[in-house]
Order: structure tokens, then C-alpha cells, then sequence
């Protein structure tokens, strides 16, 4: 399985030669919102209350996640960002702020 820092490398090689160059940072992060707005689409229609149209049922939940996963990847490249120390790091601050927190949530707990 590749890590993160491969993921981000294979994007910046793939943007580099056959996507030409970066979208800028900002143009990105409309792309971001784009693609997670087709993610929520998606979910809200079939594991939501709203019914899918014919069109939808087409619709390939792991290619749209992919698609964020990619924008991701392309913006964490642009500001310097290491998602595998990124996310390491984030692991650790929710393991320790949120040791008891969700097992002490009554809202949690099997009927």
C-alpha cells in the first residue's frame, strides 16, 4: 500500500508532465469544494434522505473520493506539506485530547 508522501509524488509527477503545471493554490480550493460537493451528492442520495435521479446511480462514490483525495495531495504539494507527518501528528493530537471522550458520549453506546 503507498504511503501519503508516495501519493503526493505520484500526483506532482502525473500534474508535472501530463497536467502541464499546478492550478494555483486558490483555484485549487475551488476545485476541493467541487469535488467534495459531488462526494456529499452522492452520500445525501444514497445513504441519505433524498432520492437518486437515473443519472445519479452512475455516480462512483470511490472515484469521487479519489478525485479529493488527488486535490488534496496537489495543495498539501503546493504549500510544503508532508500528509504522512501531517497526518501522523493528527493522530496523535486526537488520541490524546480524545482518549475518553467518545467512550464516556452516552450518545455512543449500543442500545
Amino acid at each position: 500500500m503507498p504511503t501519503l508522501r508516495e501519493i503526493q509524488e505520484e500526483v506532482d509527477r502525473w500534474i508535472t508532465t501530463t497536467g502541464v503545471r499546478y492550478f494555483s493554490p486558490l483555484t485549487n480550493m475551488a476545485i476541493l469544494a467541487e469535488e467534495t460537493g459531488e462526494v456529499a451528492r452522492i452520500m445525501a442520495r444514497r445513504y441519505g434522505d433524498q432520492s437518486e435521479k437515473p443519472t445519479d446511480a452512475a455516480a462512483d462514490l470511490g472515484d469521487e473520493l479519489a478525485d479529493v483525495l488527488w486535490v488534496i495531495c496537489a495543495l498539501a504539494n503546493q504549500t510544503g506539506v508532508d500528509l504522512d507527518e501531517a497526518f501522523r501528528r493528527n493522530i496523535e493530537k486526537k488520541t490524546s485530547r480524545d482518549a475518553d471522550r467518545h467512550r464516556n458520549n452516552p450518545k455512543l453506546k449500543s442500545n
